[in-house]
């Protein structure tokens, strides 16, 4: 929402309040007036904020969003190709396309055949998720920051803070994590921490005394971060008008919640750009590989793009470690926390905490959708 009276009517954090016709650039994760039915994920606006953060020209910001979508569809038919040998993928912004890992006995010729690029690996994601499993049922001590399979390095990672990396509860834990099976580990300076932050005028949603963005749209409510549920029921909006109320949420072991819309509020599949780039239609949650590029909207920071780092990793958390996580490279600050990470027109995911801001850099972690959507069984509102 602008910060005009006028335009604050309109919508509120990221999609849902006000009038289409009036909610072009507004303040807070609100839904801004949709793009023309008509109009390409791949906007001017949205094609110059990738030249911008990636330091494309156009036409290779339009032919990398053109690869990636072809590496989602190919991710797709490749790991059904490889059935138990599937090893793990990601995508290469410098060849555009997708590399698909898969173990010894895999049939190769039909992997390559639905357009991906093969690696011969030692162990099978299926293999490597559980020895994660097994990390993931141990307790771990703050020092540790957070763990996920490598699939390029056919390992699971452990990343330990400098800091902390002689403590001894830090040493116990790694000793029990290297006999779950492959481990490496790797040092950062960077403790985790979740986006919420406290009451401020003029932002997204309120609840208790939490400012936090919405994610996206579902028929009949919105989704957001676990986090931001401070269990007083109530959800309000930028002017703290009543929107609706928490219906279910999960935090620490996940970080979602879905909340109510009603009380003149309503929902509309769009994305808020911030002027950044104009407002983005959600047409669904198809989920891009690792190493595609991916932007965030939030409240605090408003939109910032990235790539996709990681999938399915353990964040280590100060409240409590959370699942199947995925890393990106794209900065947050507190009050981001909710907002939605969306990859040209598919929905993403719900943005959960990471380390560093938008000044200096850092990496935000966000809760994928489409478990959101399953667990509540809620259904994303699309254009």
């Amino acid at each position: 929402m602008r910060r005009t009276t006028a335009t604050r009517t309109a919508l509120s954090a990221l999609l849902l309040l006000g009038t289409w016709a009036t909610a072009g650039a507004r303040s807070a994760s609100a839904a801004g007036s949709p793009a023309p039915a008509a109009e390409a994920p791949a906007s001017a606006s949205l094609l110059s904020a990738m030249q911008h953060d990636f330091g494309l020209t156009k036409s290779q910001a339009e032919a990398r969003l053109a690869a990636e979508k072809t590496a989602t569809a190919v991710e797709r038919k490749a790991k059904r190709a490889a059935g138990a040998s599937y090893g793990g993928s990601w995508f290469d912004a410098s060849s555009g396309r997708l590399t698909v890992a898969v173990t010894r006995g895999a049939d190769t010729s039909a992997v390559r055949a639905t357009g991906a690029t093969v690696r011969l690996v030692r162990h099978s994601a299926r293999q490597l998720d559980a020895v994660k499993a097994r990390i993931d049922a141990l307790s771990a001590p703050a020092g540790v920051s957070n763990w996920y399979v490598d699939t390029k390095a056919n390992k699971v990672v452990v990343d330990v803070v400098t800091a902390h990396r002689d403590d001894n509860d830090v040493r116990a834990f790694l000793t029990r994590a290297r006999k779950a099976g492959p481990v490496t580990v790797q040092q950062t300076a960077h403790t985790p921490r979740t986006l919420a932050a406290g009451t401020v005028g003029g932002d997204p949603y309120y609840t208790g005394n939490v400012r936090c963005s919405i994610g996206f749209s579902v028929y009949g409510g919105f989704v957001s971060a676990g986090h931001c549920d401070q269990h007083t029921g109530a959800v309000y909006g930028w002017d703290h008008s009543y929107i609706g109320n928490f219906q279910g949420s999960s935090f620490p072991d996940n970080d979602y919640s879905w909340v109510n819309v009603g009380s003149g509020w309503w929902t509309v599949p769009v994305v808020l750009g911030w002027g950044t780039v104009s407002d983005q239609l959600v047409r669904g949650s198809n989920e891009a590989p690792v190493g595609a590029s991916i932007c965030r909207s939030g409240s605090t920071s408003h939109w910032h793009c990235g790539t996709v780092l990681a999938k399915n990793e353990t964040v280590n958390y100060s409240q409590g470690a959370v699942h199947q996580m995925t890393k990106t490279n794209v900065c947050a600050e507190p009050g981001d926390s909710g907002g939605s990470f969306i990859s040209g027109d598919q929905a993403q995911g719900v943005t959960s905490g990471g380390w560093g801001d938008c000044s200096s850099g850092g990496e935000t972690w966000y809760q994928p959708i489409n478990e959101i959507l399953n667990r509540y069984g809620l259904t994303l509102h699309t254009a």
